[in-house]
């Protein structure tokens, strides 16, 4: 019988990285799911100890290197899971093990949507000892309350550990895009938000989306390692978006809402100038009260070189 939830753990040479996923997996209190391990490009034998030390019946599928990327991966382990359900777990995240049991609750009571997130935190790590150890926590959008297109069309409001959808959803609007190399899950999302809901689970966080700012290397965070990647295909995004609209719809509205926002970045420009130059002035006046209370005798210098140049100007 086929499992219900397809777990796609994304990995590359990141061996103590990937140990710690599996362990998490088997952690969680639903066990109704297959785990599909995507190798992208690391040591093929490595790989393959690392998932049978772990216990879990996973599949192992190996990239070679240079041969695929995090949307190969992604596409590689959706497809090889063959699940209702699906949720990428990259190798370096973590659930709270009631992630599975409640997603999947909320998605069989909640047939309008197409996918459900959670409340994530962002747990700071750094290396010590050899040893990856939390140094601290924060709320990834504290507060939030729901997945709304309108939010997503300004920032990526979800990350992958937190999302499990429903595997049909590809059909409806396609696949990961293998042309980017970052925010392929916003990508994603967005596409969903056109045809389905994505619900909420507000609340304790479920999800626990790890960064190390100070790595380097194979270590780093994706939002950290292709900060460069992360732009380029946000505009990216963006722009294949507008290019479709304006070839249904015409440039006019958005040409006059670039010169709305050129209007506007020269007048914030402006109200920033002004702002500062009065800043600088009431400095110079500050400094030269200062002067003139704890220094007299360089206010006396100062109102001597006024008087003696008013002087010469007259002469």
């Amino acid at each position: 019988m086929t499992a219900r939830v397809g777990i796609v753990v994304r990995t590359r040479r990141r061996p103590d990285f990937l140990g710690r996923a599996l362990s998490d997996i088997s952690a969680q209190s639903f066990s109704d799911h297959r785990v599909v391990v995507v190798n992208d490009g690391g040591d093929t034998a490595e790989v393959d100890a690392i998932v049978a030390a772990s216990g879990l019946d996973a599949i192992v599928r190996h990239i070679a290197d240079g041969e695929g990327g995090r949307c190969v991966a992604a596409n590689q382990g959706v497809r090889d899971a063959g699940t209702e359900f699906v949720v990428l777990h990259d190798d370096d995240d973590r659930w709270h093990p009631e992630f599975l049991s409640r997603t999947v609750a909320w998605l069989d009571s909640t047939a309008s949507d197409a996918a459900v997130a959670v409340a994530t935190e962002i747990v700071y790590e750094e290396k010590r000892g050899g040893t990856w150890v939390e140094v601290g926590r924060a709320p990834f959008w504290a507060g939030m309350q729901r997945i709304s297109l309108s939010e997503m069309l300004s920032v990526n409001r979800a990350v992958p550990i937190s999302v499990l959808y429903r595997r049909s959803i590809h059909d409806e609007v396609g696949w990961y895009d293998e042309t980017l190399d970052a925010v392929e899950d916003w990508d994603l999302y967005l596409r969903i938000l056109r045809h389905s809901g994505i619900g909420f689970l507000a609340g304790e966080a479920l999800a626990f989306w790890t960064q190390r700012p100070d790595a380097t290397g194979l270590d780093a965070n994706s939002m950290f390692a292709l900060t460069e990647a992360h732009a380029v295909d946000d505009a990216r995004v963006r722009d294949r978006a507008l290019a479709e609209w304006i070839g249904r719809e015409g440039d006019g509205l958005p040409l006059y809402l670039a010169s709305l926002q050129r209007q506007l970045t020269s007048h914030i420009d402006g109200a920033i100038g002004h702002a500062m130059e009065r800043f600088r002035e009431q400095i110079r006046a500050d400094l030269r009260r200062e002067i003139d209370t704890h220094q007299p005798l360089w206010s006396r210098l100062r109102r001597w070189r006024r008087r003696v140049g008013g002087a010469r100007g007259r002469t």
